[in-house]
């Protein structure tokens, strides 16, 4: 364990400081790094990119006035708490996935946004923009109202997410090393039983054993995994997939790739089967929303299925959690006509 949090460290260290080593240098031992936490080495024809730094920032040549707006993007990235009742309804903060200040690879890290979007998106079924992704992520993880397009708080988010990707290419034609939350291979059984065992052994004493995870004032120390303060029906990491690999790669909390990837898929199991705030697209009835949103999203959920543990049927709710509404304005189709 000692060497595993040493490695965090130096992930941090390369990560959140620009040093004396070359380039190629820095590079190396950034790989070596994550290979020795048990991430894969990037393949021959992957983009390895190591984000600049708030350090590098204030040593750039660019305008005063977009180093405080990127500031303020990565302060909000890092305490969107502030926003509570505002436009988060939850104890999320982007960082709550996007670890790392939304930096680290395989957590999804958010620079990858700001070089492949606008794009299609099958969630919604039509090209979204960055502002536009960044208001899903307020709409369903954040159980939210998003910021207004074009607002302060989204020209700062955008700001931040686009100087993460400094140096990096438009549409890059290869591959990203560390995109997203890459899952294992799905084991052929999964059980609710083994997962709340691990869950308790591994997750509990940071999330609660209720799942209602910890806050300090207005803090976020560790989010709920469910629960009206956690994400909600329509949020990504319902999907099992995606909760299996963000558990897989980065928990426990300093000990990443440290569960096997049963225990990973189990536990993320066990999470998905809990109680969470409606999806915003609800239609009123859950078996119609599953139908309809299920080619594109909820065949991955448990969303609208049986909890064999006592019979409840997931989602079968109105509830909308900390929120008096339930969809969002901006939560609306695009024709481009």
């Amino acid at each position: 364990m000692i060497r595993r949090f040493f490695c965090i460290a130096l992930i941090g260290a390369i990560l959140f400081s620009s040093g004396l080593l070359s380039a190629d240098e820095k590079t190396e031992k950034y790989i070596n790094t994550l290979t020795e936490l048990g991430y894969p080495a990037p393949e021959e024809n992957q983009l390895v990119h190591i984000p600049p730094t708030m350090e590098d920032l204030e040593e750039a040549d660019v305008h005063p006035e977009l180093k405080r707006v990127i500031r303020r993007g990565y302060d909000l990235f890092t305490n969107t708490q502030q926003l509570r009742g505002e436009n988060v309804f939850n104890n999320m903060d982007c960082s709550s996935c996007h670890t790392g200040a939304g930096r680290m690879p395989f957590s999804a890290p958010i620079w990858p946004a700001a070089v492949t979007l606008p794009d299609f998106r099958g969630k919604n079924g039509h090209v979204n923009s960055l502002e536009e992704r960044i208001a899903g992520c307020f709409t369903y993880s954040m159980n939210g109202k998003p910021p207004e397009y074009g607002s302060d708080k989204m020209v700062a988010l955008t700001a931040y997410h686009s100087w993460l990707a400094t140096g990096v290419e438009m549409y890059p034609d290869k591959p990203i090393y560390g995109r997203g939350f890459p899952a294992p291979d799905r084991p052929e059984e999964l059980s609710y039983s083994r997962g709340e065992q691990g869950y308790n052994e591994k997750c509990a004493v940071c999330h609660s054993e209720d799942g209602s995870g910890l806050q300090v004032g207005n803090q976020t120390v560790f989010p709920a995994p469910w629960g009206d303060g956690s994400n909600n029906w329509g949020a990504g990491i319902v999907r099992l997939f995606t909760a299996a690999g963000f558990i897989k790669n980065n928990m426990p909390l300093g000990q990443p790739n440290s569960l096997s990837d049963q225990q990973a898929w189990d536990i993320a199991y066990y999470i998905s089967s809990q109680e969470r705030p409606q999806d915003p697209r609800y239609t009123g009835d859950v078996e119609e929303t599953r139908e309809k949103y299920g080619p594109t999203f909820h065949k991955h959920s448990r969303y609208g299925q049986i909890r064999e543990v006592d019979g409840k049927r997931l989602g079968d709710h109105e509830n909308t959690g900390e929120k008096d509404f339930l969809k969002p304005d901006t939560v609306r189709s695009r024709t481009f006509e």
